[in-house]
């Protein structure tokens, strides 16, 4: 096993996605229990010119907001250990998670780069209105199946980047100088196939950093990766983070 990685000061990169919050109760979408594994409808949910046009969609995808899992969900071990090492050393968090688990496990909300949006927020998509997703929640309860907004009466939609529609620029500027600038860059939880997120690995490499992936299922970066862990991520991360402390005293 490579370990000189864990002797390498520096900052930290993380690369989160939907497998470091499948401990905390929340499925993955792609994994062999994922959400679109069992359901594949449920992708449409999540594709922005097929919400902007079905309005039956928009109606289902409004009950699936409501019951997500996300809302009882705790912080894990894994999300408690990133936090840890952020308070000895420089560590900034590339999430493509919406469910905010980072920052309620301690992380600094100005070290989390949500890349994807969070399901907290709720924008228009025609106008600026913006608005909470708990308060939309509650026209949906009062009978308003798919409340419209109510600046414009244009459609509403979570401040999660679905499917079809373009990332936000400052938001990826922000990972890439994060990938850029790491010294140790840890992906975790993340099957690392959809862009533009996974290419934080190789921009990572590229600049000089050591890769290390942490997922069940191999990854298009496993060659690059300094050390592939397969162990599962509750243990893992803890682990890694303890070795982390460890070399740096």
């Amino acid at each position: 096993m490579t370990s000189e990685w864990r002797e390498r000061p520096g900052r930290v990169g993380v690369l989160t996605g939907a497998g470091i919050s499948t401990d905390s109760g929340i499925p993955d979408f792609r994994g062999p229990r994922g959400v679109w594994t069992k359901d594949p409808i449920a992708e449409l949910l999540s594709t922005y010119d097929n919400y902007l046009a079905d309005p039956d969609l928009r109606r289902r995808s409004w009950l699936a907001r409501r019951d997500n899992p996300a809302w009882q969900a705790v912080p894990n071990a894994a999300h408690i250990a990133l936090a840890e090492l952020a308070r000895v050393r420089p560590v900034s968090i590339i999430t493509q998670n919406i469910d905010q688990l980072h920052q309620r496990a301690g992380s600094s909300p100005q070290h989390v780069i949500e890349i994807h949006g969070n399901m907290f927020d709720v924008v228009c998509v025609e106008c600026a209105f913006e608005t909470s997703m708990a308060a939309t929640l509650e026209r949906v309860a009062a009978g308003e199946a798919d409340p419209p907004c109510p600046d414009c009466g244009g459609v509403l939609k979570a401040g999660v980047v679905m499917f079809g529609q373009q990332m936000d620029r400052r938001s990826m500027a922000k990972a890439a100088v994060t990938a850029e600038t790491s010294d140790i860059f840890l992906a975790v939880g993340t099957s690392l196939q959809v862009e533009p997120a996974a290419s934080m690995c190789a921009i990572a490499v590229d600049a000089g950093a050591d890769l290390v992936i942490v997922n069940a299922e191999p990854t298009p970066y496993d060659a690059i990766a300094t050390e592939v862990v397969r162990e599962p991520i509750g243990t893992a991360v803890p682990r890694l983070v303890r070795e982390l402390l460890a070399a740096k005293q």
